[in-house]
């Protein structure tokens, strides 16, 4: 029964039991730290094979593609299309924030409660740092712009030596194999996993977290949605893939990202499932990994909610120029925030101070974090996918008129 039963169902099953052992252990006092070895070790294996299989994927990637000019013509796509979905994300959550007014009638203690301001480095320093000085040590230490930069002309170059490069490109292309096995053998683990994460953070904060803040969980999902709807299955139309095709081909890694609220989990299995749907693998190489880098679609909805929502509690009036304020701050820290640990929270410090809202809003907020960054997480995972496949049917449309046998 078992071996019918797919992975994310095995996930599915592992979040509802983790949910019941999260109540069952806050009700009956057992500590939540019982619970957090198994997510802690997931969590690991994942960064264990993380930065390898960026590496090895975006090398045998960058390899395969013989002609500089559709290397280009890739990255550009790719991260026009980042931009735009980021600025309609952002968007989106204004809008929906606007209507629905999360913070107001919410009377909430603000005395005691303090935020510590954080900020993202300069964007000049963020993209100088792309550059690796020493490209074993952005490895050693997971620096993954570092990675992807040295990994792509890493391969672009072996790719230049024609003949004499194909021992070296059948190499990595094995090594790029051998660590998809590997993640696919982490991935046994993951239902138990995914039952140490959500048992943790139930136990750790209880479902009570969420009575007054659910007005402000709720926006933020049904943003989520709304990004789907709107923007990620049109793109997966034109890519020539129904949506309930896309939907279930990419159930694998939405459940990891839904779970563990990692985007890096989703990796490897976005990757794959990707590949699977018709994404060929030159652009699904490039394109997932620099997505799971960059692309904040999910942080930028987050970033709208929380600024209304703020300023609802504080009775601070959001006029048009700082909500767009927010939607350009949200676009450019969707890049220049990348690789800086809390990501989320650094975006939302720096479109706070910018528009005036006191950052002690951010305390209230980091009640239900953990239950919006779900939604963030999946929103991020869905947007690299949808736009793999709509890169992929532009590159296959520019090579072939021909409809694409998805």
């Amino acid at each position: 029964m078992q071996s019918r039963m797919s992975l994310p169902v095995q996930m599915a099953i592992g979040m509802v039991l983790g949910i019941i052992a999260g109540c069952l252990a806050s009700s009956a006092g057992v500590a939540a730290g019982w619970f957090k070895p198994l997510g802690d070790l997931f969590i690991t294996l994942v960064r264990m094979v993380v930065v390898p299989l960026v590496f090895t994927t975006l090398v045998a990637g960058a390899a395969s593609v013989y002609d500089v000019r559709e290397l280009g013509r890739v990255a550009t796509k790719t991260i026009v299309y980042y931009l735009l979905t980021t600025t309609v994300a952002v968007i989106i959550g204004l809008l929906l924030a606007n209507l629905i007014h999360p913070g107001a009638g919410l009377d909430l203690s603000l005395e005691g409660l303090k935020a510590k301001e954080a900020a993202a480095p300069p964007l000049v320093k963020v993209l100088m740092d792309i550059v690796p000085i020493n490209p074993v040590e952005a490895l050693a230490k997971g620096n993954m712009l570092q990675v992807i930069f040295f990994a792509i002309l890493f391969g672009f170059a072996l790719s230049m030596l024609g003949e004499k490069g194909k021992p070296a490109f059948v190499f990595f292309d094995s090594c790029a194999e051998v660590m998809i096995k590997i993640t696919g053998i982490v991935m046994y683990y993951a239902p138990i996993g995914v039952f140490g994460l959500m048992a943790f953070t139930v136990a750790n904060h209880g479902l009570g977290v969420l009575l007054p803040l659910i007005k402000l969980v709720g926006v933020m999902f049904a943003a989520s949605i709304l990004q789907i709807l709107i923007v990620y299955l049109p793109c997966v139309r034109v890519a020539g893939l129904r949506p309930g095709t896309f939907l279930k081909g990419i159930s694998e890694p939405l459940m990891i990202a839904f779970t563990t609220c990692s985007s890096a989990a989703a990796l490897s299995s976005n990757l794959l499932s990707v590949e699977k749907l018709g994404a060929r693998k030159s652009v699904a190489s490039f394109s997932i990994p620099l997505g799971n880098t960059i692309n904040m679609d999910g942080a930028a909805i987050y970033m709208g909610v929380a600024a209304i929502f703020a300023a609802d509690i504080y009775g601070i009036p959001m006029p048009i120029d700082k909500q767009l304020t927010v939607i350009l701050m949200a676009v450019l820290a969707s890049i220049g925030s990348m690789g800086v640990p809390g990501a989320a929270l650094v975006m939302i410090t720096m479109v706070f101070t910018q528009v005036g809202i006191p950052l002690e809003a951010i305390a209230i907020i980091a009640g239900v974090d953990r239950i919006m960054d779900m939604a963030r997480t999946s929103i991020n995972v869905l947007g690299d996918a949808a736009g793999a496949l709509l890169v992929s049917r532009l590159e296959r449309g520019r090579a072939d008129s021909a409809p694409a046998n998805i």
